[in-house]
């Protein structure tokens, strides 16, 4: 078994052992088992699983570090939610703001493109899962 802790600045979201983890790094998707070798790497916008008494459980995160040891996973980041906790219509409103921004940014000197680009990668990020169940 391999002990999983994912934290956000406002709180510890999970902290239980799981089977396994993927989540999503910087060079792609990464799988954790039991006996990784032990590693820290930049966590990015995107869906992060694990596997928990046979049950896949799913949450968007955001953008923070992952720090993996032989028997756990530490995941510290900016954002990390369940699908039943996304608000869709908040997130896609929150999106087509930070798309329009981004679109006018050339016109504007004092925008953070990169805090721009962030906000739509975690919106993206949410909005996947939230519609990963949907048929």
């Amino acid at each position: 078994m391999l002990h999983l802790d994912i934290v956000t600045p406002e709180k510890k979201i999970f902290s239980d052992t799981v089977q396994n983890v993927y989540l999503p790094s910087s060079e792609g998707e990464m799988g954790v088992l039991e006996l990784h070798a032990a590693l820290v790497t930049p966590l990015e916008p995107g869906e992060l699983r694990y596997l928990k008494d046979g049950k896949e459980e799913v949450l968007a995160v955001g953008e923070g570090f992952v720090e993996v040891t032989q028997e756990k996973v530490i995941v510290l980041c900016d954002l990390a939610l369940a699908g039943e906790d996304i608000d869709e219509a908040a997130v896609e409103k929150a999106m087509e703001r930070a798309k329009e921004a981004l679109e006018n940014a050339e016109h504007e000197a004092d925008v953070d493109i990169a805090a721009l680009q962030a906000m739509i990668a975690k919106s993206t990020a949410q909005l996947k899962v939230k519609r990963r169940n949907r048929h």
